[in-house]
């Protein structure tokens, strides 16, 4: 079997860095796959506010953006309840913090499925890497825009909540329970800083490797040859026709 032009003039360190690349898309697609998971689970669990050490209770108090719930520290039992209906009035922080991590969640996951679209390894466009990379550099950057509204609405509730605890401390008003940002808090973090990490592979990584790879003559060179062959097929074949026209237009005036 007669190796293509492509494969043919492809050297060893241009190999090297095509394997890199997919290196790269695969690291992205397991920080993207991670960073989707961490902000669902973040955003429909319970833990963004949770009881501080210091607090003189017997029982742990969990709040969520959606619920709250109370653990016993002796017989571990566990009651939650649901907050009013979403038209209630709530607090800005928590109506600001479930839409942006809704927001957060909606754009990674769609970005990670477009992602999953450019891999090489899946069979969506065999025959346009071309395509596929750009489809890679639109998961990319729909990550990197997932990124913003995650870490901007788990950083602003937790900032709120260590100012209402600070100011509380700092004038000596003492309430019973104080609370600290939980594990839910961390955990949008994490997704939101994921996104990020995901998205700059996708975009600036693959950006430097864009030269290389079968895409670099295909489809757009191949294209081109076929094109360029076209039209010399058809002027070959116009110039002998415009010949016989003018011997026909001779032969008429005489």
């Amino acid at each position: 079997m007669v190796p293509g032009p492509a494969s043919a003039h492809v050297s060893l360190p241009e190999r090297m860095l095509a394997k890199m690349r997919i290196l790269l898309q695969y690291a992205a697609c397991v920080f993207a796959f991670f960073s989707v998971g961490f902000l669902i689970v973040a955003t429909w669990t319970d833990c963004w506010m949770v009881n501080a050490d210091d607090s003189l209770e017997v029982s742990t108090k969990c709040r969520g953006l959606w619920w709250e719930c109370v653990t016993n520290a002796f017989d571990g039992i566990r009651t939650c309840e649901d907050y009013d209906s979403i038209f209630a009035e709530h607090s800005l922080k928590l109506v600001a913090t479930r839409a942006l991590m809704i927001t957060a969640d909606i754009l990674a996951g769609f970005g990670f499925i477009t992602l999953l679209l450019g891999l090489d390894c899946v069979k969506f466009l065999p025959d346009e890497p071309y395509i596929k990379v750009r489809i890679c550099f639109v998961a990319g950057t729909t990550l990197l825009i997932a990124g913003a509204p995650g870490i901007i609405g788990s950083v602003w509730y937790a900032v709120d909540v260590y100012v209402e605890r600070s100011s509380l401390i700092l004038h000596n008003i003492f309430l019973g329970i104080q609370y600290k940002f939980g594990w839910s808090c961390w955990l949008a973090m994490a997704g939101s800083l994921g996104c990020f990490l995901a998205g700059a592979v996708l975009t600036c990584c693959l950006y430097i490797f864009k030269g290389i790879g079968p895409e670099k003559n295909y489809p757009y060179s191949m294209r081109k040859a076929h094109s360029t062959a076209g039209v010399s097929v058809v002027k070959s074949y116009l110039a002998p026709q415009t010949e016989t026209a003018k011997m026909y237009a001779v032969d008429t005036r005489v």
